[in-house]
């Protein structure tokens, strides 16, 4: 496996035991998802605007 290369200066990576040993925080309120697969971006910005404010 490659090692990470680091893309901002003087910023610590972490070790992968560390991030395996994490405690995670549960997500439960609503999310967006957007799949991005086969459309355009405006109308993946048209989705995230709709989530956000309500109208398309």
């Amino acid at each position: 496996m490659c090692p990470r290369r680091r893309r901002v200066p003087d910023l610590e990576l972490p070790e992968w035991q560390q991030i395996i040993e994490r405690e995670y925080e549960p997500w439960n309120r609503d999310h967006v998802v957007v799949d991005t697969a086969g459309q355009e971006p405006k109308e993946s910005l048209a989705l995230v605007l709709e989530a956000v404010t309500g109208h398309g």
